[in-house]
């Protein structure tokens, strides 16, 4: 069994903190921006529950294109630069939510959303291979999900800050909205309800200003040495296209992601319409799949030194399958009441059981699929990285695909039934994630390799 010191070296444990981090720092607002996808049906009462969907389409899209700049940045400037171009970006957009408060328009929150992601792009672009980069080789794939292990930290943090300073308080506002209302009442009770969405981000640009701070000024932080500093795209490119295993990594994530953001994104949809209760009270269970995902991914790690990544990739994904396949047909089946910590007897369906198992299956993909990805890329490792992370865009298409399905099957009129139906989308992106899974199984039979 590997030690802690040997995953993560004295010499590298500040700079890990730190890293680690800026993990918890995008799961806090990976997840407290899931649950305002349903918010702003409310905010903005001409918009379709596929419009909404726009802002995960705004969000993950510009992790497709902010992608490969991060990675050229890490090439010709290292990791740590990267980190703090992608960290200055986040901080940006979060404080364009101010701005866009003001505007009392989708759009701009759009934009907001757009650059703020951008940053993350450029973050993760550079964090996930400067962990695996910066300790033992034969570590790497455990230190990778260590740190991973740090962002359901923060979003726990993302879903309580949304739940009580956003949801919470745009259920008051929501319930000044009555009918024979003057139209500057109604732009003051929307103002009102922007205002409490962006109060959050712009705080957490705040904190971040922060963090890079300390990450500019930290001399610790360990140098990655490149041959040179050219990008080399053309040639690294080839060489990346013509390693199957690699490309059908992206695909692996490009499908994983984006069930990771339909699951959590139509939760709120579905346990709503399911068990017919308020935005705030289904957030209960969210923050139930997000505790479980955050648990599970430690167990993972753990897991790890025992089994290899491939093998617990597999049982996972078909575990998914299941989950899916129970969250499509037992929406109101084996109904029954548990208890949730803090909240009580609280009802449950089979459907809505399973909806919260997807998470517990979910939590070692994305690190798991990373650095299966990334064995054996060598000079490749930067520009590949940014092919891991523009494979995110799965957040943005699928989330919108399965908003349309809902819309398609009948949307907010049906919204328990609809939102069910559309859980075919996780189901097929599950089952290519297996289809991987045995394809890294086959290569790690060939090629052992240390994990």
């Amino acid at each position: 069994m590997k030690k802690l010191s040997e995953i993560v070296p004295k010499s590298i444990l500040f700079p890990f903190i730190l890293l680690s981090t800026c993990f918890a720092m995008w799961g806090l607002s990976n997840n407290m921006t899931d649950p305002l996808v349903k918010a702003f049906l409310n905010i903005f009462d001409d918009l379709s529950v596929a419009q909404t969907a726009l802002i995960q389409n705004a969000f993950y899209g510009a992790y497709f294109w902010l992608a490969i700049p991060g990675a050229i940045v890490a090439r010709k400037f290292g990791y740590k630069k990267g980190v703090l171009a992608g960290l200055g970006l986040y901080i940006l957009g979060g404080l364009l939510f101010y701005p866009a408060s003001i505007m009392l328009q989708f759009s701009p929150f759009l934009f907001a959303f757009f650059v703020l992601a951008g940053g993350l792009s450029i973050l993760e672009t550079n964090a996930n291979p400067y962990i695996i980069a910066m300790g033992p080789a034969d570590t790497a794939t455990q230190r990778l999900n260590f740190a991973q292990s740090f962002n359901p930290i923060g979003s726990l943090i993302g879903l309580f800050v949304c739940k009580f300073a956003i949801l919470k308080k745009l259920e008051v506002v929501n319930a000044q909205k009555v009918e024979g209302l003057a139209a500057e009442e109604l732009l003051a009770i929307q103002k009102e309800q922007l205002d409490i969405v962006m109060t959050p981000y712009f705080i957490a640009a705040l904190f971040l200003i922060v963090l890079w701070i300390l990450i500019a000024t930290n001399k610790k932080m360990p140098a990655v040495k490149e041959h040179d500093h050219k990008a080399h795209v053309g040639q690294t490119v080839k060489d990346l296209l013509a390693n199957k295993n690699y490309v059908f990594a992206v695909v692996a994530q490009f499908f994983y992601v984006g069930a990771q953001i339909a699951v959590w994104t139509y939760t709120i949809h579905y346990i709503t319409g399911q068990l017919g209760i308020e935005d705030s009270e289904a957030m209960n269970y969210h923050m139930i799949a997000i505790i479980s995902f955050s648990v599970a991914r430690w167990v993972f790690t753990g897991l790890m030194v025992r089994f290899k990544p491939s093998s617990l990739l597999l049982v996972a994904a078909l575990m998914g399958v299941l989950c899916s396949l129970g969250v499509i047909f037992g929406g109101d089946k084996l109904a029954f009441n548990m208890p949730i910590p803090f909240v009580g007897s609280s009802p449950f369906t089979l459907g809505v059981a399973c909806l919260i198992s997807t998470s517990v299956f979910m939590s070692l993909m994305f690190p798991t699929i990373f650095g299966l990805g990334s064995r054996g890329l060598g000079e490749g490792t930067k520009l590949g990285a940014s092919g891991l992370i523009m494979a995110i865009l799965g957040g943005a298409l699928l989330t919108l695909l399965q908003g349309k399905l809902i819309d398609v099957f009948g949307g907010e009129a049906a919204l328990g039934a609809a939102t069910a139906k559309s859980y075919l989308v996780p189901l097929v992106c599950f089952v290519v994630i297996s289809a991987y899974a045995v394809l890294a199984k086959q290569i790690e039979r060939a090629e052992p390799a240390a994990s």
